[in-house]
């Protein structure tokens, strides 16, 4: 895991999205070590939910960073599963969510994604509670935890190499 998470680092380290990156996810000059012992001393804050992906993201920018990006790469691979099979879904009763856009997740927008995750993420924690089972997606996606996953996108989409 390591690796990887260096390889994430990469993307904003010494580039136009550090500063950026420090806004939604802290100043990553912080000692990790002295973070860590906090983490594992006195926990994450009570209210982590509402501006963080996991309480272990409280602990550091680092980890935070790292928590919201795999949350992105689940959410873009679960997505891609859904395409893939073709699954729509078109409710009986016009409140409830549709997921009928079956745009390849890897030219969607931040926002397509958004709007197509949710209405899966309805679907999979009803069939869960129909089957007596906990929520298959337990997550609340705060406000603020939405501007990082948008960050992470505008990341990625940015740096991916363009042919040619």
């Amino acid at each position: 895991m390591r690796g990887r998470l260096d390889d994430r680092r990469g993307l904003v380290w010494n580039t136009k999205w550090l500063e950026p990156f420090r806004q939604l996810f802290g100043d990553e000059r912080a000692s990790y070590a002295e973070a860590l012992k906090r983490n594992y001393e006195q926990g994450p804050p009570a209210n982590w939910a509402q501006s963080y992906i996991s309480a272990y993201a409280t602990m550091h920018p680092w980890e935070d960073w790292a928590e919201t990006w795999a949350h992105y790469l689940h959410m873009v691979d679960a997505l891609d599963t859904a395409v893939s099979y073709g699954l729509a879904l078109l409710p009986d009763h016009p409140q409830e969510p549709e997921l009928t856009d079956q745009t390849p997740v890897e030219e969607a927008s931040f926002n397509n994604l958004m709007s197509r995750w949710f209405p899966l993420t309805y679907v999979l924690n009803s069939l869960n509670r129909s089957l007596g089972q906990p929520d298959g997606y337990p997550f609340t996606l705060a406000s603020p935890v939405i501007d990082k996953l948008r960050f992470v996108h505008r990341v990625i989409a940015t740096s991916a190499k363009k042919p040619g």
